[in-house]
């Protein structure tokens, strides 16, 4: 089946995001856009105005009520998903790289690029006292001296927030007291993007060290790797077959030096057990910047450099994939 082709940015997607219940898709770029769309046909339901510069990351909460937003204007946003207002503007030191509400709803987190001298914090909103957002304080603020943070979500019931690093690591911080529970090193190189499993029992990684991997969410436990030859930008779990898909390619400024065969634009999948690649889905003309299953694990969404978002609509039994062995 042809994928749906969602033309609402200027420049290349950064994120994209489905709600809980699969029927919304939420879209950012290196624009001031933040789109919302219908999932099952493609059809633009509103975009969220206000941003002044890039915008890296989105996130809807549980019930689809209220979105986040985070970009380099110095800036996190809460919207009123429905309507479109902007319910709260958090002013920051330096651009927001990521973003999440916890599973309740209630606490925000997000964390600040290491730039102009400011450091990196993650910083942690109770949605439910108006006054820290009135005063611009976070309940807590923790510091990340070494490596900035690059990927980050919310841990099993939001107890804790698992975050990548520009050096590879992974660390676990407490959600209450701000301490690292659990740090570990699997990846030699900047940790592009983390997604959790339908359960929250595992996550994904996707790193430019050319490989994704495969962690306990309680643990850190490393448990599966699946290699290409490539950085690998964005990797996403299935949410009811063992499958992996990784979305990636070369860096931005060696694609006009390569043809679009040499330079793997492709979305590519891999068995979660046995680590092997069995697909190949074409499309994008650039690399693959973030990707995201719908939650029912019937179709995938990829967002690249391109601009472009492709809705991909599939019965993985009887998917048509191109591979070359």
């Amino acid at each position: 089946m042809k994928p749906i082709l969602l033309q609402g940015h200027e420049r290349s997607i950064t994120q994209i995001k489905y709600n809980r219940e699969g029927d919304l898709l939420f879209t950012v770029a290196k624009d001031p856009i933040v789109n919302v769309w219908y999932s099952v046909n493609g059809e633009r339901l509103g975009t969220y105005m206000g941003h002044t510069g890039a915008v890296w990351c989105v996130d809807a909460d549980w019930d689809t009520k209220h979105v986040l937003t985070g970009s380099a204007d110095n800036s996190c946003r809460l919207w009123d998903c429905e309507t479109g207002k902007q319910l709260a503007l958090l002013k920051t030191n330096s651009a927001v790289r990521t973003c999440g509400f916890d599973f309740g709803g209630n606490i925000i987190m997000f964390s600040t690029d290491k730039q102009m001298g400011y450091q990196c914090f993650v910083s942690f909103f109770d949605l439910r006292d108006p006054s820290q957002i009135d005063n611009n304080e976070p309940y807590m603020k923790i510091p990340c001296n070494d490596s900035k943070i690059t990927s980050a979500v919310w841990g099993p019931l939001g107890e804790c927030i698992i975050a990548g690093h520009e050096g590879g690591e992974l660390n676990q911080y407490s959600a209450k007291s701000g301490e690292v529970l659990v740090n570990v090193k699997e990846h030699s190189r900047q940790i592009n993007d983390i997604q959790l499993s339908r359960d929250m029992t595992m996550f994904v990684t996707a790193s430019k060290d050319n490989t994704a991997k495969l962690f306990d969410s309680t643990t850190l436990e490393h448990q599966k790797t699946f290699r290409t030859e490539r950085p690998v930008n964005s990797a996403a779990l299935s949410p009811n077959y063992d499958h992996v898909v990784l979305g990636g390619g070369q860096e931005a400024m060696d694609v006009t030096t390569t043809s679009t065969r040499i330079g793997k634009f492709e979305d590519r999948f891999f068995h979660l057990a046995f680590e092997e690649e069995f697909g190949r889905v074409k499309g994008h003309f650039g690399p693959i910047n973030s990707v995201a299953f719908h939650p029912d694990g019937k179709s995938y969404s990829s967002g690249g450099e391109d601009g472009y978002v492709r809705i991909h609509y599939f019965d993985p039994q009887y998917f048509e994939f191109e591979f070359e062995a």
